[in-house]
C-alpha cells in the first residue's frame, strides 16, 4: 500500500516528460473555443463585467464540447464542457433577471433618473420607491389644457415635468412660466400640512404638449413618513424648486429708474414701504412724494437755502431769542442707506405683500445657487 501511495505521488510531483513534441494540431473548433474563452476572462468587475465574461464563456465552452464529440471523441472531455456550459447558463440567466428586476422601466423614467436623481447621490432601490408611489405612470397635458385652476381645482396631488412648458397665471396676469424638471405645484404643497385642504390660488395652463408624472398626497406623506431619507430628498428639491420660482418672480420687480429690487434683501420692507411706517411708528417719512418734491423746492429756492457765515468779516452780535431755538428750513438729514428710489409710488408693498397669494404661507426656502445636499 505505501509503495503505491509513493508511486502516485512520484509520478505527481516527478511527471514523466514528453519524449517529443507532435506537429499535429487540433482542428479550427479547439482553437476557436479557446479563443473565445480567452477574450471572455478579460472582463470587468460589477453585474456588466459578469455579463460580458459568462456571455463569451458560453460560447467558448459550447466549442470544447463540440471538439470533444466530433474530433476527440472523449467521453469525459465532453461531459466536463457540458457541465461547464450550463453553469455559465445558469449564472448568465441570473444576472438578466437582476438587471430587470433593478432596472428602471420606461426611458422617460430612467431620463429622469439620470438628470435629477443621479446627480443627488439617490440609490436606483430608492428611486424605484419612489416610482412606485406614482406606480410608474407618466401623464399628459395637451397645449391649452389646463392642470389647475384658480380657486377651484383642490391641492390633493403633486406633480414633477418631465417634458414641456406650463404657464402660470393669476387672475388672467402672467406670472411665470415652469420648464421640465421642475415641480407644477410645489408651494401649495409646501404651505399646506398633512391635515389641511386648500385649493389653488393661480391657474396652470400648458402651452405646448407636456408631460408629468404626479403623486397623490396621502401616498407620497405615507412613503415619506416610513423613509427618512425620501422625506429630507424631496424637502431639498421642493425647497430648491421654490427657491427657482421665487427668484424668477424677482425679475418682475423693476421700476421707473430702471433698479432692480431683490427679494433676497432682509430690509426690503422697510426700503419699499417707508410711508406706511411712518404713518404707523411715526418716526419715518410722513409725506412720500409729495414731501420729497417740496424738499427739493426748498433745496432750490436760494432765499432758503442755508448759508455759511463768511469767516474773514466780523459777525455782529445778535441778541439771543428767548424760546426754543427754530431753524428756518427743516431740511431732513440725508441718509445713504436711503435710496432717492424707495419713494416711488409705484413700488409694491413690502412684506408678503410682494408675492402671489400661493408663496405667501410657504417658508423659506433654499437659494437656487445652492447646491442641494443630502
Amino acid at each position: 500500500m505505501s509503495a503505491d501511495n509513493s508511486s502516485l505521488l512520484d509520478s505527481l510531483l516527478f511527471p514523466p516528460l514528453c519524449d517529443g513534441w507532435s506537429n499535429n494540431t487540433e482542428g479550427a473548433i479547439y482553437q476557436l473555443g479557446n479563443t473565445i474563452l480567452f477574450l471572455g476572462y478579460m472582463g470587468g468587475s460589477g453585474a456588466y463585467g459578469c455579463l460580458f465574461i459568462f456571455g463569451f464563456l458560453c460560447p467558448g465552452f459550447l466549442c470544447l464540447l463540440l471538439w470533444g464529440l466530433l474530433t476527440v471523441c472523449g467521453l469525459d472531455v465532453f461531459t466536463w464542457n457540458l457541465l461547464l456550459l450550463l453553469v455559465c447558463l445558469l449564472q448568465l440567466c441570473h444576472l438578466l433577471y437582476r438587471l430587470h428586476q433593478e432596472g428602471i422601466r420606461g426611458e422617460e423614467l430612467a431620463s429622469l433618473y439620470q438628470a435629477v436623481y443621479l446627480p443627488l447621490g439617490v440609490p436606483v432601490q430608492v428611486f424605484k420607491e419612489i416610482a412606485k408611489a406614482f406606480e410608474n405612470k407618466v401623464l399628459e397635458l395637451k397645449a391649452g389644457e389646463t392642470y389647475a385652476v384658480e380657486g377651484k381645482t383642490p391641492i390633493d396631488r403633486l406633480s414633477f415635468l418631465l417634458s414641456g412648458r406650463i404657464n402660470v397665471s393669476l387672475e388672467g396676469q402672467f406670472l411665470h412660466y415652469i420648464h421640465r424638471h421642475q415641480f407644477l405645484d410645489s408651494p401649495e404643497w409646501e404651505s399646506l400640512r398633512p391635515n389641511e385642504e386648500g385649493k389653488f390660488q393661480v391657474t396652470l395652463t400648458a402651452e405646448e404638449d407636456s408631460r408629468y408624472i404626479s403623486w397623490r398626497r396621502r401616498r407620497l406623506y405615507m412613503v415619506i413618513s416610513k423613509d427618512r431619507y425620501i422625506a429630507r430628498l424631496f424637502s431639498v428639491m421642493l425647497g430648491h424648486d421654490i427657491a427657482e420660482k421665487l427668484y424668477n418672480l424677482n425679475n418682475k420687480l423693476y421700476i421707473k429708474s430702471g433698479v432692480l429690487l431683490d427679494i433676497r434683501l432682509p430690509s426690503l420692507y422697510h426700503v419699499l414701504a417707508p410711508a406706511s411706517q411712518g404713518s404707523e411708528g411715526g418716526s419715518g417719512s410722513d409725506g412720500g412724494p409729495a414731501r420729497e418734491q417740496q424738499t427739493e423746492q426748498q433745496c432750490q429756492d436760494p432765499e432758503l437755502t442755508y448759508q455759511m457765515p463768511d469767516r474773514s468779516k466780523p459777525q455782529p452780535l445778535q441778541p439771543k431769542p428767548q424760546g426754543p431755538m427754530k431753524t428756518a428750513v427743516e431740511e431732513p438729514l440725508h441718509d445713504p442707506y436711503h435710496p432717492s428710489w424707495a419713494s416711488d409710488p409705484e413700488l409694491p408693498i413690502g412684506g408678503d405683500g410682494n408675492l402671489p397669494p400661493r408663496f405667501q404661507r410657504v417658508r423659506a426656502p433654499l437659494a437656487p445657487t445652492e447646491t442641494p445636499k443630502l
